[in-house]
C-alpha cells in the first residue's frame, strides 16, 4: 500500500466474540483517488448481492464524502448475545455510550435469555440511558409480539427487524406500542420503499456498504421518509468510517447510530480507529497504516477467494454502467 493511487489489500481480522455467526471478519480494502473504501460483503451473499457492497467501497475509494453538518455523531455499544455478566461489562467499558443495542433472538438461545441479558443491559447503563434490541428477522409474528411486551418492561428505545418480511413488520408494528426499525426490510429488499408504503417502520436503518455507498444512502434517505440510524456492517474503520460521513450528512439525527463495531475485532487496519470517545465518533478519513494491514493480511487461499469475489462484482457493476 502507496499513497493513494488504486491499492487492493485483502484482510482477516478475528473476532472478539462470535457475531453473526462469524469468527472472523474479512474483507478488502481499495485505495483510489478520493481515499480508501471497504468491500466486506459476507461470505454467504452472492456475487449479485455482493456489487452494491463494491458500489461502495468504489464510491469511498474515488469521491470526497459530502459535506458534514456535524463533527461527532452520537453512537451506541452493541452487545452480542452473550450472557448477563459478559452484557454487563460491554455496557459500562470505557466508550462512554449512553445507548445500548441487544442482540436478541439467537439460535439456541431463549427468551429467558434475552430478558436476562437486556435486564443486564438496563441496569448497567442506567434508567437514563437508551435501550433497543435487533432480532434480525428470527421471529415469527406471535413470537415478536410476545417477546416485544415482556422485553418493554426493560424500556426499549425501539426494536429492530423482529421479523422477516416487509408485511410481518407491518403486522408487529400495529401490535405493539415499541417503535419498529427496518434493517434488512431495506437493505435486502428489491424495493427498500415498500417499508414506508406499507408503513411497516417507524424508523429505518441504513448501513452503507450494502446500500451502495454514501451518496446513494443520502438519496434513499430523502425518498423513504423515516428517521435515519446509521449502523455498521462490522467493518474496519475503514468501512466505519464511511457510515460516519453518512450520519454526519443527515439534516437531522434523532438517534444514535450503530456504529461503534471495531471493539468487536481483535485489530484494525489503522494506528487511529474509529473509537468512540464520550459516546461520540468524529467525521473523519481514515488512512490504513501499511504495518497495521500487513499484520491482519489473509492468507493465499483466502486472498484468492476474495479476488476472485473482487472481480466478478466489477464485471457485475461494469455491466451496470457505474
Amino acid at each position: 500500500m502507496s499513497g493513494d493511487e488504486a491499492t487492493v489489500d485483502v484482510f482477516s481480522i478475528p473476532m472478539n466474540v462470535r457475531f453473526r455467526g462469524i469468527e472472523h471478519r474479512e474483507g478488502v480494502l481499495l485505495g483510489g483517488p478520493g481515499g480508501f473504501g471497504e468491500f466486506s460483503p459476507f461470505w454467504d451473499y452472492d456475487v449479485a448481492e455482493s456489487t452494491d457492497w463494491l458500489a461502495a467501497a468504489v464510491d469511498a475509494a474515488a469521491r470526497e464524502f459530502p459535506e458534514p453538518v456535524r463533527d461527532l455523531v452520537p453512537v451506541n455499544c452493541t452487545v452480542p448475545a452473550v450472557g448477563p455478566v459478559r452484557a454487563r461489562a460491554i455496557v459500562i467499558g470505557p466508550h462512554g455510550c449512553r445507548t445500548a443495542k441487544v442482540k436478541v433472538a439467537e439460535p439456541g438461545q431463549t427468551l429467558d435469555d434475552d430478558i436476562a441479558r437486556v435486564a443486564a443491559v438496563r441496569d448497567a447503563i442506567g434508567r437514563q440511558g437508551r435501550v433497543r434490541i435487533d432480532a434480525n428477522g428470527a421471529w415469527t409474528v406471535p413470537e415478536a409480539i410476545l417477546a416485544i411486551k415482556e422485553l418493554d418492561a426493560f424500556e426499549l428505545e425501539y426494536v429492530e427487524q423482529p421479523v422477516t418480511t416487509v408485511q410481518e413488520l407491518a403486522d408487529v408494528r400495529r401490535r405493539v406500542d415499541v417503535p419498529v426499525a427496518a434493517d434488512e426490510s431495506i437493505r435486502r429488499a428489491d424495493d427498500p420503499l415498500r417499508v414506508k408504503r406499507l408503513g411497516a417502520a417507524d424508523i429505518a436503518v441504513l448501513k452503507v456498504q450494502p446500500l451502495g455507498g454514501v451518496h446513494a444512502c443520502l438519496r434513499l434517505t430523502e425518498r423513504i421518509g423515516l428517521p435515519v440510524v446509521v449502523s455498521s456492517a462490522l467493518e474496519t474503520s475503514v468501512g466505519i468510517a464511511a457510515g460516519v460521513a453518512l450520519a454526519a450528512a443527515l439534516p437531522e439525527l434523532p438517534y444514535a447510530c450503530g456504529l461503534a463495531t471495531t471493539s468487536l475485532l481483535t485489530a484494525d487496519v489503522t494506528a487511529d480507529p474509529m473509537t468512540p470517545v464520550d459516546g461520540m465518533l468524529s467525521a473523519r478519513r481514515v488512512r490504513p497504516d501499511p504495518a497495521r494491514v500487513e499484520g491482519v493480511r489473509a492468507d493465499e487461499e483466502t486472498t484468492r477467494r476474495w479476488l476472485e469475489r473482487l472481480d466478478g462484482c466489477r464485471r457485475q457493476l461494469a455491466g451496470r454502467g457505474r
